[in-house]
């Protein structure tokens, strides 16, 4: 899956705030459900539209831009 499938990004939908593609669902309500000790299954109960395969490639996404930047950062100490 790519990110264009996992998100989108349009100054019509949510005044350009990232969604879940083919949803209005912002991603960053995700980041709160899980802020807020809500687990996946309670966001995705709650916002069908959105598809767990969506959620869980973000969070990979997002968990391989973290490995990325920490092993630039061993690799290049300040």
């Amino acid at each position: 899956m790519n990110l264009a499938e996992i998100i989108t990004i349009s100054p019509t939908i949510q005044s350009g705030a990232p969604v879940f593609t083919a949803t209005r669902v912002p991603v960053s309500i995700l980041f709160d459900y899980l802020k807020a000790g809500n687990n996946l299954d309670e966001f995705l109960q709650d916002f069908p539209s959105v598809k767990k395969e969506q959620v869980v490639e973000l969070l990979i996404f997002f968990e391989n831009i973290f490995h990325i930047s920490t092993a630039e950062h061993e690799n290049h100490p300040a």
